[in-house]
């Protein structure tokens, strides 16, 4: 794989248009955890999707490794699925870390990947990455993305 400032280019365009297939993946992903948690948790627009997108990728660090990712999660697929199991929930849950930031928040997208893979199924045409990839997508924005109550207030261990 050749990776270029074009080729960077092309996968921010490509998980852009995924809006309409993620933003639900969000929305469900987080009304499950804020349930399981007891707490209600913003809903996300697709206009807050593309926005979390353009800030992933207006850091050229992150943006070529997150290109990288996704090319990968596109292409990948292993006659049977299952042998290539492991490849893609690793390669998923680290998209969807990388695409999330820094810790803790990072850690917290490596989580949710799993509870957004569960809810994410490809059909028989799609190559074994891709509900990975919007799985990965799904985790790595909502948690970026504040909405949680806890993101609200500052944090109770700050030093001063």
């Amino acid at each position: 794989m050749q990776l270029t400032p074009e080729t960077v280019a092309e996968e921010y365009e490509w998980v852009q248009e995924r809006d309409d297939a993620v933003v639900p993946v969000i929305n469900e992903t987080r009304a499950h955890l804020g349930d399981q948690f007891g707490v209600d948790v913003d809903t996300l627009t697709a206009a807050e999707y593309t926005a979390a997108i353009d800030d992933v990728f207006a850091d050229g660090d992150r943006a070529v490794n997150v290109a990288a990712l996704v090319r990968l999660l596109r292409d990948l697929d292993v006659e049977g699925d299952y042998p290539g199991f492991v490849v893609d929930e690793l390669l998923g849950r680290e998209l969807a870390a990388m695409i999330a930031g820094e810790q803790p928040l990072r850690l917290l997208a490596e989580a949710t990947f799993h509870v957004a893979d569960v809810r994410t199924h490809g059909d028989d045409t799609e190559t074994a990455g891709a509900d990975d990839l919007d799985a990965a997508l799904a985790a790595g924005v909502q948690t970026r993305v504040p909405g949680w109550p806890w993101q609200q207030e500052e944090s109770p261990f700050t030093v001063e």
